[in-house]
Order: C-alpha cells, then sequence, then structure tokens
C-alpha cells in the first residue's frame, strides 16, 4: 500500500477534493498507540486512514520517557479499502462506534475489511512502511 501526504493523496484524483466525505471516527489506535482517523469518499468509494506523526519516544531504565528531538513526518494518507456505497460502509463497519474505544482498535477495523472482502492494504495493518 503506498502511503502519501495529504496534499498529494487530494492531487493524485481531483475526484477526492470535490467528493462529501464520511468521517467514521478520529480516534483509531494501533498496537503502538498511533493514533489514525478513518474517513470514506463518496465519489471514489475509498475508505482511508490518516495517521498522525509519531516522535521517537522510548523508556530508559529509570522509566522516564525519553522523546528524541528527531524531525517526523506529517500527517500521511493511506487507501484500505474500496466501499461502494455509504450504506455499504455503515454494514461493513457495523459496531465500530464501540469498537474504536479498544486498544488496538485498528486490529478489529483491518479485520472487519478482511472479512468483507472490501480490504486493499497490506496483509498486516495500515502503517506498513
Amino acid at each position: 500500500m503506498r502511503r502519501m501526504d495529504i496534499e498529494e493523496f487530494y492531487d493524485a484524483d481531483q475526484r477526492r477534493r470535490e467528493s462529501g466525505e464520511l468521517e467514521l471516527g478520529i480516534e483509531w489506535t494501533d498496537h503502538a498507540g498511533v493514533r489514525y482517523e478513518l474517513n470514506w469518499i463518496e465519489d471514489t468509494a475509498e475508505l482511508y486512514v490518516m495517521r498522525e506523526p509519531v516522535p521517537y519516544e522510548y523508556e530508559d531504565p529509570l522509566g522516564d520517557v525519553i522523546v528524541d528531538n528527531v524531525p517526523v513526518e506529517g500527517m500521511t494518507v493511506a487507501v484500505i479499502g474500496q466501499v461502494p456505497t455509504r450504506d455499504d460502509v455503515e454494514r461493513v463497519l457495523q459496531g465500530w462506534e464501540q469498537a474504536i474505544n479498544a486498544p488496538d482498535s485498528v486490529a478489529w477495523l483491518i479485520s472487519r475489511l478482511k472479512e468483507s472482502g472490501v480490504w486493499v492494504g497490506s496483509a498486516d495493518a495500515p502503517d506498513p512502511d
């Protein structure tokens, strides 16, 4: 799956800029706690995630969290599914409002998309850098 910045994403297909979008939660998280926003674009039938940039951080032996001052990439976008209609989106993602609050909610999302046959991402996750 190709990951790109948000402007590159919209520039790649003008229909994306002009279409209606359905937001499906801004607090999806993966196993590492990285936050994602999920959206569906009506005119292209694309289900996509935006991933927040994440600074490199680690815990030192004393339990302090250290954040390196390294540059982080901006918000990135990846298409993870093709869902033809809003009704299909609602059917495929039924229960997302509850699932989003669980730890590693992205795993639920991926499983749901694969079960429904709409997943177009990599085998593992929406963030296969």
